[in-house]
């Protein structure tokens, strides 16, 4: 039986790929730089990321590649592992990357690794697909503390609008273009089914908690402060996000595609039913 190969196997994506894949009876190796505690679904085979170890690329068939790195310095020997055995590859890109742009033309640092590690994967000589999502409704969760404290949110750029999209959504798009053919050279630009600003996903978060959930508004150098005190975020990441919203809020809107009714033959998720799913996660109770 050929084997999957699933990057990032415990993360938002990643974890729901294996759990897709698991579920439909195939072989699925996962990798989690701690493979004892990774919790994935029996029979399910977890290693480290390390594909130069023994056995990492035995029977793959088809990989799903995500970067987790803030670099796309590892990538060359990863794609070069990788494209020795492995036929297909779908790789979920990130960092608003711009098609057709070379990377050191892209706007920013992390558009910059995805192309990089995008351009690889397209001159491998593997069948790829990518997938370019937009912002995760996970990312949400960076509100938990906030919310679960009071009912006030603090943020800069408000009015940034987005168009989130489940994380289950983008794996059940991943995992058709694992399994299935006619996906080979395609970039796939997947949203949610709504635009939203950060204000709106708070207000959505508040119906699905029952609470009355608001937004406040900070200054760029107010919420700069605030995200370098928060041991939880990482401060060089700091000013690219911030960049990163401001370029977004000055840019058209987003739009909103229909790539995931169109491969899995259901609709995008929308952020009301996902809140309802995770509000347990802001102190509420899962409806």
């Amino acid at each position: 039986m050929s084997t999957y190969l699933v990057f990032g196997g415990t993360g938002t994506v990643g974890r729901r790929v294996v759990e897709r894949l698991a579920r439909a009876g195939a072989a699925v190796r996962a990798t989690s730089r701690r493979p004892r505690t990774a919790g994935l679904p029996t029979g399910v085979e977890v290693v480290t990321p390390d594909l130069d170890a023994p056995g990492a690329l035995d029977g793959v068939e088809a990989a799903f590649l995500m970067w987790p790195f803030h670099s796309a310095e590892p990538a060359r020997p990863l794609v070069g592992a990788l494209k020795r055995r492995a036929r297909r590859v779908v790789f979920m890109t990130g960092g608003d990357a711009r098609p057709g742009v070379a990377p050191e033309l892209q706007p920013t640092a992390v558009a910059r690794w995805h192309a990089t590690v995008e351009h690889l994967v397209e001159q491998s000589g593997m069948k790829w697909t990518i997938l370019s999502p937009s912002t995760f409704m996970a990312n949400t969760l960076w509100w938990s503390e906030q919310i679960k404290a009071g009912d006030i949110v603090r943020g800069a750029y408000g009015q940034l609008k987005t168009v989130p999209i489940h994380e289950d959504d983008i794996a059940a798009v991943a995992v058709r273009a694992l399994t299935e053919d006619g996906h080979a050279g395609r970039r796939y630009t997947l949203t949610g089914p709504e635009v939203l600003t950060q204000e709106e996903q708070v207000r959505i978060i508040g119906e699905a908690t029952g609470r009355p959930l608001r937004w406040h508004e900070l200054t760029r150098e107010e919420e700069r402060a605030r995200l370098l005190a928060d041991p939880g975020f990482p401060d060089g990441f700091v000013d690219e996000l911030l960049d990163g919203y401001a370029t977004l809020i000055a840019a058209p809107p987003p739009a909103v595609t229909t790539a995931v009714l169109d491969i899995t033959g259901t609709p995008a998720t929308p952020l009301s039913a996902w809140a309802a799913e995770h509000a347990a996660d802001f102190g509420g109770e899962r409806r």
